[in-house]
């Protein structure tokens, strides 16, 4: 399997996350998916009163200058990560 290819199945793996994953979470996984479709972010920060979609922007920002390769490899680590812990948790 491509990377294009693992990328996309895990992107639907991150869909059935629990509702647990933390915020700072998934904004990670956020910047990483936008940095992988888009690349650099490329809009303008959104203002102080807007808090969720400028802490959308900050995490994709955080991750700007990677390579789509790069940033589609961070991301499938990120959910198989989140996906483990979730199961263990899920076990105890």
């Amino acid at each position: 399997m491509g990377l294009q290819e693992d990328f996309e199945e895990h992107a639907e793996k991150a869909k059935t996350l629990p509702e647990s994953t933390t915020n700072e979470d998934k904004l990670v996984l956020y910047g990483l998916y936008k940095q992988a479709t888009v690349g650099d972010v490329n809009t303008p920060k959104p203002g102080v009163f807007n808090m969720r979609d400028r802490a959308k922007w900050c995490a994709w920002e955080a991750v700007k200058g990677k390579s789509k390769e790069e940033a589609m490899s961070d991301y499938i680590t990120k959910v198989k990560q989140l996906l483990e812990e979730a199961a263990a948790a899920g076990t105890s």
